[in-house]
């Protein structure tokens, strides 16, 4: 197989570590939350942090609301980015995770999930105070 970046006319790769960040269409007991606002927010975020981001459609999705087992079904975007390791730099994963804890709590959120590399991070308690 041919070198890929040449065989394309690309620049260097932009990353092969994947960071997906779930974006509710509702709080924990569904009512409807700005998802709009937050998908801008998250692309933002990512876009300054890691050079680039990418929000698919809405697919359908459940998350069961524990203690109590209730199942909260919403329409939830992902917010993907490929990224070079490196820039997770202590700096970056603060930035991240003011604004991963603030939509979580601005949002009523029961849990904010993102996913890096092949690893799954789910928030359920969030931080006071701070922007993204």
């Amino acid at each position: 197989m041919p070198e890929l970046r040449t065989a394309l006319g690309a620049g260097p790769p932009a990353g092969t570590l994947q960071i997906t960040v779930f974006i509710p269409s509702v709080d924990r007991d569904g009512v409807g939350i700005d998802q709009a606002y937050w998908r801008e927010e998250t692309l933002r975020c990512l876009g300054t942090l890691f050079r680039g981001a990418t929000a698919f459609p809405p697919g359908r999705g459940v998350w069961r609301n524990d203690p109590a087992g209730e199942l909260v079904f919403d329409d939830t975007v992902m917010v993907t980015a490929y990224v070079v390791a490196d820039a997770f730099t202590a700096a970056a994963l603060a930035t991240l995770r003011a604004h991963l804890h603030r939509m979580g709590r601005e949002g009523r959120q029961g849990e904010i999930g993102v996913v890096i590399g092949s690893e799954y991070y789910g928030i359920t308690e969030f931080d006071e105070g701070g922007t993204s």
